[in-house]
C-alpha cells in the first residue's frame, strides 16, 4: 500500500465471532457492513466460531491480504467462558491502540449501558500495518463504535500507518 491511501478504494474485512450467529441472524456484523458501505468502503464479511485458532486464521487471512486495509470484528469481547476474541487477537498486535478501548468503554458508560461497560474488553491495534477494531456483538455497541470512533478516524489511521 502507498501513502495516498485516502485516495484509494479502502477495503475492510468484517468478522463476526460467534457460535450462534449465521448470515441471517448476524445483526452486529451486518450493521458494521452497512456503516462502512454507506461511507464508500468495500467490505468482505466472514463469520467464525468462538475458537482461538479459527479467529486467528481469519484475522491472518485479512491482515496479510494485499487488498484488505483494515479489519473490524464483532463478538466475543465479554467475560463469558466462550468469549475468546481478545485472547485470540491481542497477542497478534504489533501495536495496541489503548485509547480506543478506553474511550469506547467511557462512551458505553455515558451513552448506553452504564456500569455494565466495565465488562467490555473491546480493543484495537495494528497488525501488519492494518488497523483492527475488536467490538462487542451488540448492535448498540457496534453503532456507538462505528459512528463515534471508527468512521471518524479510519482514513486518518490508515494514512498514519502508511506515510
Amino acid at each position: 500500500m502507498h501513502k495516498d491511501i485516502i485516495d484509494d478504494q479502502v477495503k475492510v474485512g468484517v468478522v463476526t465471532i460467534s457460535d450462534t450467529r449465521d448470515y441471517t441472524t448476524d445483526r452486529g456484523g451486518e450493521r458494521v457492513q452497512k456503516f462502512l458501505e454507506e461511507q464508500g468502503y468495500e467490505v468482505t464479511r466472514e463469520i467464525v466460531k468462538d475458537d482461538i485458532i479459527e479467529i486467528r486464521n481469519i484475522i491472518d487471512q485479512f491482515v496479510y491480504h494485499p487488498s484488505i486495509h483494515a479489519v473490524v470484528t464483532t463478538g466475543g469481547t465479554g467475560i463469558a467462558y466462550r468469549d475468546v476474541s481478545i485472547e485470540a487477537i491481542e497477542p497478534l498486535y504489533d501495536k495496541k491502540i489503548d485509547g480506543f478501548g478506553e474511550i469506547f468503554r467511557y462512551l458505553s458508560y455515558t451513552e448506553d449501558i452504564g456500569s455494565k461497560a466495565i465488562l467490555s474488553r473491546a480493543t484495537a491495534g495494528v497488525i501488519n500495518s492494518s488497523p483492527i477494531f475488536v467490538l462487542p456483538g451488540s448492535v448498540k455497541a457496534v453503532e456507538l463504535a462505528m459512528s463515534k470512533l471508527i468512521l471518524p478516524e479510519l482514513h486518518h489511521c490508515l494514512n498514519e500507518l502508511h506515510k
